[in-house]
This record gives structure tokens, sequence and C-alpha cells, in this order.
């Protein structure tokens, strides 16, 4: 049974730092590619962050760009992203997401069950 539990999650200031973690089992991680994804209230869910499992290479979502980054440790099984320069319009639940697939496309199969990230002003 594939599980993905994020945390890290919590209340920030404007201009500070978070760090979410999202520990994978149930999967060979090490051939997964990651992601992360957010979803604010009311509104759709959002693209933040992946990054592949064959080459490493990362994408991000324009509207965090230079500020948040996905990295992974395979020897943990676990995907990070470090959360930099807040603003308030970070705030949403985040999410973790797994892709088993051999060749990446950028659809994932396995989903957390978030953690909140508020950012006060």
């Amino acid at each position: 049974q594939v599980q993905l539990v994020e945390s890290g999650g919590g209340l920030a200031q404007a201009g500070g730092s978070l760090r979410l973690s999202c520990a994978a089992s149930g999967l060979t991680f090490s051939r997964s590619s990651m992601g992360w994804f957010r979803q604010a209230p009311g509104k759709a869910r959002e693209f933040v962050a992946s990054i592949n499992w064959s080459d490493g290479r990362t994408y991000s979502g324009d509207s965090v760009k230079g500020r948040f980054t996905i990295s992974r440790d395979n020897a943990k099984n676990t995907v990070y992203l470090q959360m930099n320069s807040l603003i308030p319009e970070d705030t949403a639940i985040y999410y973790c997401a797994a892709s088993t697939a051999v060749v990446f496309t950028g659809r994932y199969n396995y989903w957390g069950q978030g953690t909140q990230v508020t950012v006060s002003s």
C-alpha cells in the first residue's frame, strides 16, 4: 500500500520560510517522480514543483519560481519543498504526489492527504 505523508506545514509570517517534507512508502521511491501541488480555498489545484526520478530535473510553477525549491533524498524516501520569501498568496493546503511511470508524463497516481500552510501578512 502506497503512502505519502506530508509534514512541516504551519503558520509563517510573510517573508519567512517553511520546509515541507513528504515521506513515501510502499513504492520504489528512487524510480518515482515526485511533485508538490497546492489548493487554496475556492481555487483550483495548482502545480507547485516536480522532480524527475530519472535525471533529477526539477520544474516549478510560475508563481513560486525563485522562491520554492524541490529536492529529494532517495536514501530517506523523502521529497522536500523549501519555501522561502513566503507571501499570503501561498496560503493553501499543500499536497505531495508520486508518479511511478517509467516515463514521466506529468500525471501522478498517488497523492498524500495534504498539509496546511498559512502565511500571515
